[in-house]
């Protein structure tokens, strides 16, 4: 079984939906047999690499809501994630452009790290009120999970990855994402949005019966076959 999930760094619900997805696939039966690949998607693709405004701020604006209304509505998200053992920091967030962290996923991708660096990126952003564009805490948590920091400096300084990003990007938009997190499985079944538990079991459950239909029972011993019977 193979399982896609496409996020944003910048997305509150993505790094909720990652988090409630990956519990219950810890507890899957077949969890050996689910493939997860991460891919990126960009909700702002024009946000800005330093943050010059509050949090509050740049979601008022976009929304065309008060400033007390933004931070209403950043609440009902702090309490969902805190709900699941997660903290976010308005206050401190930098709202910056997450291109660059995409790419360096992508590398860290070859040494089967996307997953960890995506958690740690979600947690800088959201939790530490860091910069992801920046290069040195984006190296900071290449060396948290010890990677190479000369190679990912190397990533960091070039266009490196940049094509497979923009290309994760594109397949979102052919097979119809509208908003992320969106999980598909086996292009079978798509889960959008962070839904709750049951929500993702039941989606797993399904897919990898339809995935292996039938459960052998007994053994091979009494049955014939292309190179003959077992006698």
């Amino acid at each position: 079984m193979k399982v896609e999930v496409w996020s944003d760094f910048s997305c509150p619900f993505c790094y909720i939906g990652k988090t409630v997805f990956e519990k219950v696939l810890d507890a899957f039966e077949h969890k050996d047999n689910v493939e997860v690949i991460y891919k990126a998607y960009q909700l702002n693709p024009d946000a800005p690499f330093e943050a010059n405004e509050d949090s509050y701020t740049i979601f008022s604006k976009t929304k065309g809501v008060s400033l007390n209304q933004a931070k209403e509505m950043f609440m009902q998200t702090v309490q969902r994630a805190k709900q699941i053992g997660l903290t976010y920091d308005y206050d401190n967030m930098q709202m910056t452009n997450t291109f660059k962290a995409h790419r360096l996923a992508k590398w860290a991708r070859k040494f089967s790290k996307e997953s960890d660096i995506s958690t740690k990126l979600f947690d800088a952003y959201f939790t530490k009120g860091l910069n992801i564009h920046d290069d040195a805490v984006l190296l900071d948590i290449v060396k948290s999970l010890d990677l190479n920091t000369d190679a990912a400096k190397d990533v960091l300084t070039s266009n490196q990855f940049e094509d497979v990003v923009l290309e994760e990007i594109n397949e979102a938009q052919q097979i119809g994402v509208r908003g992320v997190p969106f999980f598909v499985i086996d292009r079978k079944y798509a889960v959008s949005g962070a839904q709750p538990e049951a929500m993702f079991k039941q989606a797993l459950e399904q897919a990898y019966k339809e995935s292996n239909p039938f459960k052998t029972i007994g053994s091979d011993d009494d049955a014939c076959g292309p190179d003959g019977c077992a006698i």
